[in-house]
């Protein structure tokens, strides 16, 4: 027991440091007090010196200030504080000691300034630390708290006396880590720091830091290897063809010459060239250096085909060390999820533990462009993005020049990144020269085509042109009617080709393939369908199946039977499958071009005796769609932005061939060159720029990118951070066979669409943790993320809690009610229905298939 000092300000106890709590501690038969502020900071600064010391010893002297760790370590700081005190008294279990109460403070007031962490920065403002450090304890839980206005000796906060037990416990920071504040020397550098320490704290208040009784100094190496932070080991000296097993072509060669250290470098040639495995063993050869600590692999959408993890996996087998003891952690993203631990936030039902965003954190990882763009945003935990990514060669991957949005944050993602020491390895077959200009931030010459652009750090630009290798003449025929275009596909199909048909949305391409389907099945003909509205399981199975049929693994059964392949853009990113005859819904040059690249692929595949290397383009007449886009175009023109669409239809109306590469650069300019609009057009342009009352404009989307990065500005949710022009929000439906109730039990029993039955009890402590994980991963592969019009009804997030939902995933922020969460129950039918058959859509029949995917009917 302590002895209270009495204080003339209206609290009238202040209670040293040394004796307030940073945490609780559940145990069997009830809660105690857990971890006092004192060790918690001082675990959490340890942590954080550790994580430092694991990088390679280059990054470590660029990106950290030195005493880096004392920042993290005084995260906490704002949890000497009445109200916080008592928040976990009340906390406790009454018979709990020790714990002496406090008159007249109320807990809840505490979030009108952000809780302790507004304290926090509250408290570092008063004692004059460097700048950006205030903001930075201030924000370790994602956001910027409401303090203007506030200061630290408020009687809120305690008065004088309580802020001077603050200042106490950073003085002893100070001397038990051997550290002063750092000064920190850029934006970038305060981001790096800010997520290093909501990581630290998220691991300092894990599993091998929740008891009180054990001690702690030993656990900081142990909590660090299961959360995964572990330096890899490489194979040394491997080659290009003993990584790939064949030799690098010209253009790959030249990349990999050129790719000297930390940088920017944008590679533009064809689909097909092979860019994918020069840029990974760019990355090889500077994680071999010590230059870089890890990979991410940055893919431009969901809609991405799940095969190129394959290909990653494939690349990581033949570099790492096989005497690494954590290689086959590193080698799976599955065991990542289920085998680390990060702590707090990154448990199951933390906003963290996604794969998608924890991916960012491990040493190698595939993702989406959306979660790193989010680096440079001013949205909830940006900075621990920024934190993931500092010091890694960064590849992304199919970046085009249409979508302006995403440009602006890409400019300043690709800004963020060479500050955070990085490698940025660009990868497009279609960037306008106006475009490349902008991503590197400086002025460009070169019009050649294949082409490597190099600026690595304090060097001047270099552009390489790049030996172009013989391509295709691809036929292209526009036209008007689908019904030819059927006609034409199911007759090549049936002389033993293999034809790919893409639409530009999920609905489209569903009722394009029940159209098929229903006609090829009378012809002996194999129909399939691919989009990004399936179950995580029944997708990767889809894929395996049709990558096989269309990739070279099918060649020696190619021949056997003509298919059809229908799917939406996933067909055409990252996907090795080679088609015989493309069909397309027209699209902007660009998304054209990267259909083409799926067309007549390899020289070595074999082809059936008619095969002709054509593609049709299913598109309205011009003057139709200048007069009325939405119209003529239908639902690509709620997708793409109509003034594009007339503008790409204007150079490919009179195109009977493309000569691929040839002419790629050509028509990328062609398309995308200003120029003065009258009537009409001058209509659609002003609209792209100024917005509808439907959809922002292009300016707004430009302004909004800005407002929204993360030097300013309010804090976005992530689920609000919009990251490209033709984004809907979205939202994860949960699909399950049923949902019940075991109130004898008390837990939820859950059965999956295969028939397999999962139970979640209604105390976590019912289950380890890495039981809770494996609950977890199995749950998320029955995910569908659709857009928000065609999601299942809320449920009230006291329903998903009843049903322990909230113990697998992160439900929302319940002071706001946001549900993120869907939950829908599929019968036999394939029809969805409600939990307790409540309504399920206010307009719309849903429904789920194996073959369909995720289907809303409108009645």
């Amino acid at each position: 027991m302590f002895r209270p000092r009495n204080s003339r300000d209206k609290t009238s106890i202040v209670v040293p440091f040394e004796h307030c709590l940073a945490k609780t501690f559940a145990v069997e038969n009830g809660v105690v007090p857990g971890r006092s502020v004192k060790e918690h900071c001082q675990i959490v600064g340890e942590i954080a010196r550790a994580l430092i010391a694991r990088q390679p010893e280059a990054l470590r002297v660029s990106l950290y200030p030195h005493n880096a760790h004392l920042v993290a370590a005084a995260h906490d700081i704002g949890k000497v504080c009445p109200t916080f005190y008592e928040k976990l008294r009340h906390a406790c279990s009454p018979a709990s000691d020790g714990l002496i109460a406090l008159e007249n403070i109320n807990p809840k007031l505490e979030s009108s300034w952000g809780g302790h962490a507004g304290v926090s920065q509250l408290t570092a403002k008063a004692l004059g630390v460097p700048m950006f450090i205030p903001e930075i304890l201030g924000q370790h839980h994602g956001f910027s708290p409401p303090v203007a206005g506030l200061r630290a000796g408020d009687d809120n906060f305690g008065g004088a006396l309580w802020q001077k037990e603050r200042e106490r416990l950073v003085e002893m920071l100070k001397m038990t880590l051997d550290a002063d504040w750092p000064v920190i020397t850029s934006l970038a550098q305060a981001r790096l720091l800010a997520g290093l320490t909501s990581v630290s704290d998220w691991i300092g208040s894990g599993e091998f830091f929740e008891d009180p009784s054990l001690p702690w100094q030993d656990s900081i190496n142990k909590a660090l290897d299961s959360a995964g932070f572990i330096p890899p080991g490489y194979k040394p000296g491997m080659s290009f063809k003993s990584v790939f097993g064949f030799d690098a072509r010209p253009a790959q060669q030249q990349l990999i010459e050129q790719v000297v250290g930390s940088g920017v470098y944008v590679l533009e040639a064809p689909m097909g060239l092979g860019k994918t495995e020069a840029a990974l063993y760019a990355a090889y050869r500077l994680l071999e250096a010590g230059q870089a600590s890890g990979i991410y692999f940055a893919l431009p959408t969901q809609l991405t085909s799940n095969k190129i993890y394959d290909r990653f996996n494939d690349f990581l087998k033949h570099v790492l060390s096989p005497d690494y003891p954590h290689r086959s952690l590193l080698l799976h993203a599955n065991a990542w999820l289920l085998e680390t631990d990060m702590g707090e936030d990154g448990r199951p039902g933390g906003s963290w533990f996604s794969q998608a965003k924890r991916g960012l954190l491990a040493p190698f990882a595939v993702g989406t462009i959306d979660q790193a763009l989010m680096a440079a945003m001013n949205v909830k935990h940006g900075f621990v993005r920024a934190f993931g990514l500092a010091g890694k060669v960064v590849i992304l991957d199919e970046v085009h020049t249409y979508d302006a949005y995403t440009g602006t944050l890409l400019d300043a993602l690709v800004t963020l990144l060479r500050e955070l020491g990085c490698t940025v390895i660009i990868l497009s077959a279609t960037l306008s020269q106006s475009r490349r200009q902008q991503l590197l931030g400086c002025g460009l010459d070169s019009n050649e085509y294949p082409l490597i652009t190099a600026c690595p750090n304090a060097q001047a630009p270099r552009e390489v042109p790049v030996e172009s290798e013989p391509g295709n003449e691809v036929s292209i025929l526009l036209l008007d009617s689908d019904q030819i275009a059927v006609d034409e596909a199911l007759q090549r199909a049936e002389q033993g080709q293999q034809v790919l048909w893409i639409e530009n949305t999920v609905p489209q391409a569903q009722e394009r393939y029940l159209d098929l389907a229903a006609r090829a099945s009378e012809l002996g003909i194999v129909c399939g369908l691919l989009h990004s509205r399936y179950t995580q399981q029944q997708r990767q199975s889809n894929e395996a199946r049709w990558v096989e049929s269309y990739g070279k693994q099918g060649h020696p059964d190619r021949g056997q039977a003509g298919r059809i392949l229908i799917g939406t853009q996933v067909l055409e990113q990252s996907l090795d499958i080679d088609a015989d005859f493309l069909v397309s819904r027209f699209a902007p040059t660009d998304m054209l071009l990267q259909r083409l690249g799926r067309l007549w692929r390899h020289s070595d595949t074999p082809r059936n005796e008619y095969s002709r290397c054509d593609a049709w383009l299913l598109a309205p007449k011009l003057d139709d769609a200048i007069e009325q886009p939405q119209q003529a175009f239908g639902h690509s023109a709620l997708v793409y932005s109509p003034y594009l669409l007339c503008r790409s239809l204007e150079v490919w109306r009179l195109r009977k061939s493309v000569c691929l590469p040839q002419d790629i650069r050509a028509l990328i300019e062609q398309t995308y060159c200003e120029r003065l609009e009258v009537d009409a057009m001058a209509r659609w342009l002003k609209e792209l720029d100024d917005g509808t009352p439907r959809r922002k404009g292009r300016w707004a989307l430009s302004q909004l990118a800005r407002i929204t990065l993360a030097d300013s500005g309010q804090t976005l949710p992530e689920n609000k951070a919009q990251t490209r022009y033709s984004e809907a929000e979205r939202l994860d439906v949960l699909l399950l066979r049923d949902l019940a109730w075991c109130r004898q039990e008390q837990m939820s029993k859950l059965t999956l669409l295969d028939g397999r039955i999962l139970y979640l009890p209604k105390l976590r402590t019912q289950r380890t943790r890495g039981q809770w994980r494996e609950l977890s991963a199995q749950l998320m592969r029955q995910i569908v993320a659709v857009p928000i019009q065609d999601a299942p009804l809320p449920l009230p997030l006291t329903t998903l809690e009843n049903f322990c939902l909230q113990h697998c995933f992160y439900l929302g922020n319940p002071l706001s009610d946001e549900a993120l969460l869907r939950v829908a129950l599929v019968e036999k039918s394939g029809r969805l229905r409600g939990v307790y058959d409540g309504p399920l859509h206010e307009k719309h029949v849903l429904e789920y298939r194996n073959d369909l995917g995720y289907r809303v009917i409108k009645l």
